[in-house]
């Protein structure tokens, strides 16, 4: 069971009155802000003493039908307090599966909570010996690519979110091993992933398929670090046709992080151009992460003009609301993430829905004020 497009419209007629908030992409409807579930520096127990399940439960009610994770968010649990609140939905009758965009992430290792006393014991019990990877297939202790990998780690997510298959499965942050084969040793490692997930798609365990990453499409081209979107697409080609399921990129923007609207680091046919223009000639869709920056936007307040040009009714109340509608006014932006376990923050930040997305020719004047 996954979404349909029938579920996601139906699912965004209940939310009538919103302004500018649903958009259809690749046969399905989408909110244009989704619920992320990150929080940093999971090792630490603070990260344990809340949950994400009211959250969960409070995005969907006030319309967010798009809600990503990652196998290694808090080691497992925030996938595992997903699922609660998916269940206790479900049970009400409140929202059908069909209806909702479910994403997650591989990649990382994702140990498990509570923390393991050796973790690197647990990586060879879990891993090595279970022949998904080699030692060296691990890097920096933390990330590992193999497609035997990768499928157990979908498995293991779509487990721990109580959901027979995915909607959207990313390979999360595959550049932090480009320096360790070179850029096209790394290439050839995409291209053998990338048919364990067409494979993956015919079982039925995930809908599409995608890459997310941190700098790594902003990145100079001559950076370590440096993904060209065509490579993957001619990768997705070459292994599933012209019908492929490479479908998705994910990537950071907010007010401070600008470059996938701004900056050329792309090249399409030899010419160079932005993420975002890049993204649209190869038909792939952008979801955007980190809309909040982790909350490190709001150190100093915006400038009032920045508030005008981003809502001259002057409803919007405060600067995260500010933040949000400027990434959901964002031409060529499928959905943005933000991230919240507290309901009334949510609901509040939801309030944006009572305006209007701002113009382009408005939100183009933002990047001159």
């Amino acid at each position: 069971m996954i979404a349909t497009f029938d579920a996601t419209y139906n699912f965004a007629k209940k939310f009538s009155h919103y302004k500018d908030f649903y958009i259809k992409h690749n046969n399905l409807v989408f909110s244009k802000l989704g619920l992320g579930t990150f929080n940093k520096e999971p090792y630490k127990e603070e990260n344990y003493v809340f949950h994400y399940i009211e959250g969960v439960k409070e995005a969907i009610k006030n319309g967010v039908n798009l809600i990503d994770t990652a196998s290694n968010y808090r080691y497992g649990q925030s996938e595992k307090e997903i699922a609660i609140a998916l269940k206790e939905l479900f049970e009400e009758g409140i929202v059908k599966r069909e209806e909702l965009i479910i994403c997650s992430k591989g990649g990382f290792i994702q140990l498990e909570y509570p923390f393991p006393k050796n973790p690197y014991t647990w990586i060879e019990e879990n891993i090595i010996n279970n022949s998904l990877a080699t030692l060296e297939d691990i890097e920096l202790d933390q990330h590992c690519m193999t497609p035997d990998y990768l499928e157990w780690s979908c498995k293991k997510s779509i487990e721990n979110l109580g959901v027979k298959s995915l909607d959207i499965y990313f390979l999360h942050n595959p550049e932090m091993q480009i320096l360790k084969y070179g850029y096209k040793g790394f290439l050839k490692k995409i291209e053998n992933i990338f048919k364990r997930f067409e494979k993956m798609v015919s079982q039925g365990f995930i809908k599409s398929y995608g890459v997310a990453v941190w700098n790594a499409f902003i990145n100079d081209k001559n950076s370590n670090e440096h993904i060209n979107l065509e490579d993957l697409v001619k990768i997705a080609i070459k292994v599933g046709g012209e019908n492929h399921n490479f479908k998705y990129i994910q990537t950071p923007f907010n007010m401070a992080k600008t470059s996938i609207y701004t900056m050329p680091t792309q090249s399409v046919k030899s010419e160079e151009c932005t993420l975002l223009q890049a993204a649209h000639r190869l038909k792939i869709g952008v979801i955007s992460s980190s809309s909040l920056l982790q909350m490190n936007l709001f150190k100093n307040s915006f400038k009032a003009e920045t508030g005008y040009l981003l809502d001259s009714s002057m409803i919007l109340e405060n600067d995260i609301q500010l933040a949000l509608q400027f990434v959901r006014s964002t031409p060529g932006l499928i959905s943005s993430l933000f991230a919240s376990k507290v309901p009334i923050h949510i609901k509040k930040n939801l309030e944006i829905t009572k305006v209007s997305a701002t113009s382009r020719a408005k939100y183009d004047l933002m990047y001159r004020v």
